[in-house]
Order: C-alpha cells, then structure tokens, then sequence
C-alpha cells in the first residue's frame, strides 16, 4: 500500500499516539540529551575563543538545583494528573477518559518536567568529567538559564490548569470541543468524503452469491474470480469500527471496476458476522476480487473514539447528564447546562454548508451513508428525557431546548424534536406527582407542536 493510500490511517494512528502520556515525556527526553551533547559544537566554533569563561562550579550547582527539584515536581505532576483523572472518570463518565488524558497542557508540562530533569543530570555528569571547554560551558550555561526560566513559566500556566482539569465543568467542554471538531468534519464530507449512500440495503437476497464462504461470517475469504453482483465483507472482529480509510477503498474499487459500499459507519459495533462493507461489480468489472483490501481499511478496537464519530460526543454528554441526575449526586443544574450544550452542537449541525454543493466528490466509488439526525437525538435526549422525568425544570428546559431546535430550518430536525417533545411530556406525566408541574410541561410542550388530548 503505497504512502497516499494509507495517509489516512497515519493521522488516526498519531491521534492515537497523542493520547498516550508517556510519548511526549520520552521525545522531550531525547531532545535533551541531544542538546547536552550538542552544546560541544560551539566548541569547535571560530568564535568560541570569544565566549565568556563561565566558572565549571557555577554551571554545576545550578544544574545540581534543578536535578534535585525537577524529580520532586515531576513525581507531583504525575500525582496530581492522576487525581484528575480519576475525578474525571468518577465525576463525569469513563468515556471522557481520553480526552482529559490527551490534554495538551498537562502533557506539556509533565514532558517539561521530566525533560528538565534528564537534561541537567545528564549535562552534570558531563560537566564533572570535563566534557566542556570555555564555549562549551557558556552554551551549557546559556540552555539551562533558558530550560529554568520555561520550567517557572510552564509551572505556572500547568498550576492554573490542573486546578481544571478533570472538574465536571472542564470536562463538558473538552467533550463539547471533541463533538464539535467531529461534526464539523462530518459537515464537510457527509459520506466520509465519498458519495452519499441511499437508504435501501447494499445487497439483496438475489444478487449476493452465498457460496463464496463469506455468508457465515467468518471472517473475509479472497473470493478470488468470482463474478458475484454483491458481495458482502463480514468483520474478523470484535469491537467498534473505529476509522474507516477511504482512500484505501477508492483505489480498491478504481483496480476493480467496481464500487465499494460501506454499511458500518465509525461507531458501529462490529463482530464476525456483521457487514462492514459491500462490492458492487459492473458489468465491465475485472480483476481479482480481494477482499482483505477491504476489510483491511476498516480500523476496529476496543473503544469509540471521538475523530470520526460524532455520536459517541452526544452520547457522553448524555452519560454526564444522567449522572448528575441520578439519585446519588441530585445535581439537576449539570443536567440543564448538558441540554444548553446539546442545543449549539444540533444548531451548528442545522447550519447549511454553502460551499458543499460545489465541493467534488473525494471517492466517487466508495458510498457511504449520513449521519440521521433521529438517530442523533435518541443519542442526545433519550437518558435525560428519562432520568429527568420527575425533575420539573429538568423536563421544562428539555421542551424550550426541542422548542429551539424546532424552529431551525431542517425539517428533519423538526420531526425529531416534536417526536422526543411527545416522549418526554408522556415521561413527565408518568413521574411527576404535582399536576401544576405536569401542566407547566404540558403548555410547553404544545409550543413545540406536541398535540394535547
């Protein structure tokens, strides 16, 4: 696969490796010690005669404070990262877990730490052994001035964010800025930068060849010759589609004369037996039909991850939302802010992309399907409808938020709302004792269109 095709997987893959804590402390490490070992050039300068003569002790005490010091910060960094993690998980949901953990400033911060650390222990046993002359130390003394003052400032900025980090309120918008980056990436390319499949199946019972050894779900056979009209490829395991590269199909279906047709969106829980994709042959189609190229450009794992899939950002939020309602934290008013969230991400979704229409197809021979905004709202409101039923203001800011996003221009958007307006009143009714508080929901929920009986 050639360095194009896979383009795509890279940067889902560096994505991923932001999300580890320990790549930057160990790249800021290497850099380190190659600075160490790279103030010896000045050395070799033809104005390293010019350099002042800083004293060897001078450059050793200050590089002894800053191994002594820098170690004891680190280990408190680490320490307090992992409080608001665990404040994070506990306090919000575990799904928020990688985004808190990727937090750009604290892995800064704990990378400079660290960094700080291995340089002045390693430019110390430099300097005891009298690896510098006259330049070389006042480079060496030049850098660690410099390494000291960015450690106070990053100590300082780090201080202000850790006091955030992992509280409910910095945690929802972290979520919200993750759903929002993903749904404005689904705005740009509705099918994945591919065409917009229609609603009925891919395949149908007459066109499929069931002999082809795939229609048992075990997995992907090569169906090498085969002149199938449709033929399915069934997932070889266990876990949510993660990434999808369409590139990798676009050339596959372009060496085949055929098209590729995706059924499992980022998101879908996919296992041996289920459709992840399915070829369309032309008439004129030729070539060897492998499979494996197909599934192999579907990425599954453990987890959901919030790059492509915009649902799973609804979802958490609707997590947050039914925590803070349930009986153990009675904390209503995250719940009415969670609704305040969920109405800018449906608004920014509402909002036409003028220069859409305009914009070529990416991958003319891959369709994928859109994103239905039924399916998003059941992600959204369906918990807090639910676990907000006996809860008067929770259920009267739910109908002014369906209201809202009633009156947008997206007729699909509309439909939605009046339905989950009707379900949220019919839970209201159920679990609200007082029949003001009932009749409160109910006016409300006639201005969304609900017809009253």
């Amino acid at each position: 696969m050639n360095w194009l095709v896979s383009q795509d997987k890279w940067r889902f893959l560096v994505r991923r490796i932001r999300e580890r804590l320990w790549v930057k402390p160990l790249l800021i490490c290497a850099v380190s010690v190659v600075a160490v070992f790279g103030a010896k050039v000045s050395d070799q300068l033809p104005l390293a005669r010019l350099a002042p003569d800083v004293s060897s002790e001078s450059v050793e005490s200050l590089l002894s404070i800053i191994a002594a010091s820098m170690l004891a910060v680190a280990t408190f960094a680490v320490a307090s990262m992992v409080s608001a993690y665990s404040s994070a998980s506990t306090t919000a949901t575990p799904r928020s877990f990688p985004l808190v953990i990727a937090d750009d400033v604290s892995q800064n911060a704990l990378s400079t730490f660290v960094g700080a650390f291995i340089f002045s222990v390693v430019a110390l046993m430099a300097m005891k052994n009298g690896y510098f002359e006259i330049a070389g130390r006042f480079t060496l003394f030049s850098m660690t001035v410099a390494v000291l003052g960015f450690v106070v400032f990053t100590f300082v900025r780090w201080t202000d964010r850790i006091a955030r980090l992992g509280r409910l309120g910095a945690t929802v918008e972290q979520v919200e800025g993750a759903t929002t980056a993903a749904m404005k990436r689904r705005r740009r390319a509705p099918a994945l930068g591919g065409v917009v499949r229609t609603p009925q199946p891919a395949c149908t019972d007459t066109d499929t060849d069931t002999d082809t050894g795939m229609g048992m779900g075990r997995g992907v056979s090569s169906g090498m010759g085969t002149t199938d009209k449709c033929t399915p490829v069934f997932a070889a395991e266990v876990g949510y589609v993660q990434q999808i590269d369409m590139r990798a199909l676009q050339e596959f279906a372009l060496d085949l004369g055929g098209r590729v047709v995706v059924d499992a969106l980022p998101g879908t829980f996919a296992m041996p037996g289920t459709p992840l994709a399915h070829v369309r042959l032309g008439s004129g189609a030729g070539g060897q039909l492998d499979l494996q190229r197909v599934a192999a450009a579907f990425t599954i794992g453990r987890d959901r991850v919030f790059d492509h899939d915009p649902r799973l950002g609804l979802i958490v939020l609707s997590e947050i939302a039914g925590r803070a309602l349930s009986p153990a934290v009675n904390d209503p008013g995250t719940a009415i802010g969670i609704v305040g969230t969920l109405v800018r991400l449906f608004t920014l979704w509402s909002q036409p992309d003028e220069g859409l229409a305009a914009q070529p197809v990416e991958f003319d021979r891959v369709e994928a399907p859109a994103l239905q905004i039924e399916d998003m709202f059941d992600d959204a409101f369906t918990a807090i409808a639910r676990d907000g039923a006996g809860v008067v203001e929770v259920g009267m800011r739910l109908q002014k938020a369906l209201r809202s996003l009633a009156s947008l221009e997206d007729d699909a958007m509309r439909v939605a709302a009046l339905r989950h307006a009707q379900y949220a009143l019919a839970r209201g009714e159920l679990a609200l004792p007082l029949q003001r508080d009932i009749d409160a929901i109910r006016t409300l929920a006639q201005s969304v269109g609900v017809p009253l009986h």
